[in-house]
């Protein structure tokens, strides 16, 4: 934390003091800087940050001025640590990339200079936060890369392309396959990971979209192959070298997984068996990656859901609005994800297997939080 700075022309209590603060809060998950504020006073907190504990207050007012690139190089230190550790590995024969969007709040009457607004049906404003954030997948250790707000009068694709153009060249090594919504499907943000040669397995839903339907109509003379993907039957349909998509100036793969889920319903304990249609688009080539890979890549997209945002939101509180302001908000959620990040390692790389079983995450965070209540109360 001793690289990080602020814009502060006097510093009473130095940024690290501040940073290493907010770090803490969100370890043991108190969720609030009020809740931090509680044990202000206690000595430990001077000898652990090296400076008094900062009130609630003074410390969301630094995190107005905070820059935020250093918390990105911590968040790259951290990453170049756990690489070179080989904790850090390729999911499915694949470095993969996933992007997500997520609105992190919404308030009727609060505003600041980085919100954006919509009217609702009602004739109502509504003022919101949206952000962009990248995850590298993993089996074992999943990390939270980076994440880019969307700024008013953009979407958020536009947003992405501008998350991506710092992550190829942040981590040009980092990835070669990323996962995304059907609303990424567009042609400049994928020539923009085609030009740095990273390929892209992408949702395809939009049915008026001529390169789904001259897929169909391939689908229609094809023979699909089965398999028995436990708990799932997928029936896979794998059409390579579509052209229907002139704008984007390369030819493209669309796979299709007609699947069957049997699910044992809790109520009765009655097997029930649910059907779907899944339909990507890539530019995986087949030699490298079979039809069932695509498939089975397409959907540890949702990876970015369970293990990133509600997780986040559930277990890290990182909806909460320390402070209503565009750097702190962005400020916040990278603490949040570098907090995430270390215990992550913590839980996978430090723990035995025995009491990652025994216990859960929340267990241990309950301890931390008591180890540091029975630290506060010593002289």
């Amino acid at each position: 934390m001793s690289q990080l700075t602020d814009t502060r022309a006097f510093a009473h209590y130095p940024t690290a003091a501040i940073a290493g603060a907010a770090f803490l809060m969100m370890l043991v998950r108190w969720g609030s800087l009020n809740a931090l504020q509680q044990d202000r006073r206690r000595s430990f907190w001077r000898r652990w940050l090296g400076a008094p504990l900062a009130s609630a207050d003074t410390i969301g007012r630094v995190f107005t001025r905070i820059q935020t690139e250093p918390l990105r190089d911590v968040l790259h230190a951290l990453y170049d640590r756990l690489k070179r550790n080989k904790a850090l590995g390729p999911s499915r024969g694949h470095d993969v990339l996933i992007l997500d969007g997520h609105e992190s709040s919404a308030s009727f009457r609060r505003c600041c200079p980085g919100c954006l607004k919509r009217r609702l049906s009602d004739g109502r404003i509504q003022y919101y936060h949206r952000l962009v954030l990248a995850m590298v997948s993993g089996q074992r250790l999943p990390f939270l890369l980076d994440l880019e707000p969307q700024r008013p009068g953009e979407d958020e694709v536009g947003c992405a392309m501008r998350l991506m153009g710092r992550l190829l060249t942040a981590y040009p090594r980092a990835f070669d396959l990323v996962l995304a919504d059907g609303l990424y499907l567009r042609a400049p943000f994928v020539s923009l990971l085609r030009r740095h040669h990273k390929h892209v397995l992408l949702v395809l839903k939009d049915e008026r979209r001529d390169l789904l339907q001259d897929a169909r109509g391939i689908f229609q003379g094809q023979v699909p192959e089965v398999f028995d993907d436990h708990p799932v039957t997928r029936r896979i349909w794998d059409v390579e070298d579509l052209t229907t998509w002139s704008s984007l100036g390369e030819p493209v793969r669309v796979v299709r997984s007609l699947e069957q889920r049997t699910v044992v319903r809790q109520q009765d304990g009655r097997s029930e068996t649910i059907p779907a249609e899944w339909i990507w688009m890539t530019t995986l080539p087949r030699a490298r990656t079979s039809g069932l890979q695509v498939a089975r890549l397409g959907h540890d997209r949702w990876e970015i859901e369970n293990q990133g945002f509600r997780e986040m939101t559930t277990d890290w509180h990182a909806d909460h609005v320390y402070r209503h302001h565009p750097r702190a908000i962005e400020a916040f959620w990278l603490m949040i994800m570098l907090t995430i990040n270390l215990f992550r390692a913590f839980w996978n790389l430090n723990l035995k297997p025995v009491l990652r079983q025994r216990h859960t995450q929340a267990y241990f965070v309950r301890r931390m939080a008591a180890e540091l209540s029975a630290l506060g109360s010593s002289p």
